[in-house]
């Protein structure tokens, strides 16, 4: 059964579901999915909505493009959320405002989820943080990422830097974030950016055949792997071996039925 929740679609996101895959889409395709709070608002208000018998999150962007980043024209204007408002804050309450700018994003790597970006055109900026969030990244071959926060004199602030770090390494996250460059999809396989390349023609083909994958596997085992690479790069062998079995004694227990 496929069911959708369109009201979001007036903020510029579209939820719709097929059973345990759900996808999101930006939709404000006249300006490539330019993001605004409204749209961060509505996608924090799905991830909490969200029914528990979704285990494959898609995200994606209408149109030619992911997402070309922040909306200027919002931020610069007299919102409540524009730039000159949260300027205007204290310290504290400029924290907290971005703090919920970032549950938008960061509900994505939940480890009950697996979570997947299909990428077209222009990632830019909050697109690129976005896709960052996903647990995987199946891109076209006319991708395009690019970390521009730098060009407004602004730092990402959206979850992406953790995970452009170990993806890529200190270095070249340093580089990709301070330059703002265009990373091409080609570019973007070969650093580690991109889980596969696809032509534009087969992205959603792709992404369709990894969701039917993950939903191939076993839940439980599924929420733990993601739950375990997680954390293994802030753990030290041991701490990731005691891990492991931990991980390892919940599923024998789970499978086999012990009290």
């Amino acid at each position: 059964m496929t069911t959708s929740a369109s009201p979001g679609t007036e903020a510029g996101v579209r939820y719709d579901q097929d059973g345990p895959v759900a996808t999101v889409t930006l939709c404000r395709p006249d300006v490539l999915n330019a993001q605004t709070p409204a749209m961060w608002s509505e996608l924090a208000d799905i991830s909490r909505k969200m029914p528990g018998d979704v285990r494959v999150v898609i995200v994606r962007g209408e149109g030619r493009a992911f997402s070309a980043g922040l909306d200027l024209s919002v931020a610069r204007g007299g919102g409540d959320s524009s730039l000159p408002e949260l300027a205007a804050l204290s310290p504290e309450e400029c924290a907290d405002r971005i703090a919920g700018f970032q549950d938008a994003f960061t509900w994505l790597r939940r480890p009950s989820l697996v979570t997947i970006a299909a990428v077209q055109g222009h990632a830019i900026g909050a697109g690129f943080q976005l896709a960052l969030n996903c647990d995987l990244r199946i891109l076209a071959d006319d991708a395009r990422f690019s970390m521009a926060e730098v060009t407004l004199g602004l730092v990402p602030d959206l979850g992406g830097t953790k995970r452009l770090t170990e993806l890529v390494g200190p270095s070249r996250a340093l580089e990709i974030c301070v330059t703002g460059r265009r990373i091409s999809a080609q570019e973007a396989d070969r650093i580690g950016l991109a889980t596969a390349v696809v032509p534009g023609a087969d992205l959603s083909g792709a992404v369709s055949d990894l969701a039917a994958a993950v939903l191939a596997a076993d839940r439980g085992a599924v929420a733990e792997i993601k739950a375990l690479l997680a954390g293994a790069t802030g753990r030290s062998y041991a701490e990731q071996d005691r891990a492991e079995r931990e991980a390892q004694t919940r599923r024998l227990r789970d499978l086999l039925g012990a009290e």
